[in-house]
C-alpha cells in the first residue's frame, strides 16, 4: 500500500502538470513573504492580499503537494489559485511545512510506515504554527480569525484534512493553536487520511469539507487502502461517512480522472470553490452534496 504511494507520488512530482506556469499576478495584488517559525532552517509564508486593502477579510492557508518529499509553497501552477481567491474577497497565506520524507523512501516499506506518519505530523506542526501565527497577527494582517480555512494539494491535501481531524480529536499537536481554534473549512485536492487505528472517526465535528478526487487516481486512494488496522482512507469514503454522520460537505468526484484532481479544479471549477466557501464554509447552510464531474475543456 505505502510503497506504491509513495512511488507514485515521485511520478507525480514529475507530471509535466508542473511544467505549466501561470503568471496572473497584476499590480492589485500585493506579496509579502514573512518567517512563521523556526525548525531545522526557517519556515515562510506568502500573504497575498489587494494592495490597499484594509478590510477584515477571510483567509485561505494553502499547503502545497509533493509527496512530503519535495514541492513549494510559490511553486507557479498555484498562481491562478490564489489570484482568484483573492480577487473573490478573500486573503490567502501559501506556507511551508518541513518536508519529512525526502531522502529516505529506502527507509519505508508496507511493514514500516512510521515514516510517513511522522512526516504528516511534521506538515500538521507546521500548519498549526502558521495558524498560530496568523491569529496572532490577525489585527495587523486583517483577518477574521473565525473564518481561517485550510486547502491543499496531495500530500497537502492529506495535510489539511489531517489537520482539522485531529484538532477534532484533540490530537496532542492541537496545543499549538490558540485555544478553542476551529478551522471555518477545508478545501481537499486529492487528499486522504492516514489512520493507525481504523477508520477515522471524529469526536466532534469536522469542518465543512469541499472534497475533489479522481475515480482513477493511483497516488491518494479515491476510496481506501488498508491493512489491519493501518489504512489511507481517500475522498470517496471520507464523504461516505461525512454524509452518515450528516457533516456538512461537498465532493466532486471525476470518473476516469487521476491525480492530475490534485490541481485541475482550481484553474476549472473555481466557481464551486467560491460556492461552497461562501454558502457552507461561512455561511454555515446545512449542505450535503455529491457531484460527478465531467471533464472540461483545459
Amino acid at each position: 500500500m505505502t510503497t506504491l504511494f509513495l512511488l507514485a507520488c515521485i511520478l507525480w512530482a514529475w507530471n509535466p502538470l508542473l511544467a505549466q506556469k501561470w503568471d496572473p499576478f497584476s499590480d492589485q495584488i500585493e506579496k509579502q513573504t514573512l518567517a512563521f517559525a523556526e525548525r531545522d532552517s526557517t519556515l515562510y509564508l506568502d500573504f497575498y492580499q489587494l494592495k490597499g486593502d484594509t478590510e477584515a477579510k477571510p483567509c485561505v492557508i494553502f499547503v502545497f503537494g509533493g509527496g512530503f518529499a519535495q514541492g513549494q509553497r510559490d511553486a507557479p501552477i498555484y498562481n491562478s489559485y490564489f489570484v482568484n481567491l483573492v480577487q473573490n474577497g478573500f486573503k490567502v497565506a501559501a506556507i511551508d511545512y518541513r518536508l519529512g520524507l525526502r531522502g529516505i523512501y529506502d527507509q519505508i516499506g508496507i511493514f514500516n510506515t512510521r515514516p510517513l506518519q511522522d512526516a504528516i505530523d511534521l506538515a500538521v506542526e507546521d500548519l498549526y504554527q502558521a495558524t498560530a501565527y496568523l491569529v496572532s497577527r490577525a489585527g495587523e494582517f486583517q483577518i477574521d480569525p473565525a473564518r481561517i480555512l485550510v486547502s491543499g494539494s496531495s500530500a497537502g491535501a492529506i495535510t489539511s484534512l489531517h489537520g482539522d481531524w485531529y484538532n477534532q480529536n484533540r490530537h496532542e499537536l492541537t496545543h499549538i493553536l490558540p485555544e478553542g481554534f476551529q478551522y471555518a473549512g477545508v478545501v481537499a485536492f486529492a487528499g486522504a487520511i492516514f489512520s493507525y487505528h481504523g477508520k477515522p472517526r471524529y469526536a466532534h465535528a469536522p469542518a465543512p469539507t469541499l472534497f475533489f478526487h479522481g475515480s482513477e487516481d493511483k497516488v491518494v486512494p479515491f476510496n481506501k487502502r488498508r491493512l489491519l488496522n493501518k489504512g489511507f482512507f481517500g475522498s470517496n469514503y471520507l464523504a461516505n461517512q461525512f454524509a452518515r454522520n450528516n457533516y456538512l460537505f461537498h465532493y466532486f468526484r471525476q470518473v476516469g480522472a487521476g491525480h492530475e484532481m490534485a490541481v485541475d479544479p482550481m484553474n476549472q471549477r473555481m466557481e464551486e470553490i467560491l460556492y461552497f466557501i461562501r454558502t457552507t464554509a461561512l455561511g454555515k447552510a446545512s449542505f450535503q452534496e455529491e457531484t460527478t464531474l465531467t471533464p472540461l475543456r483545459k
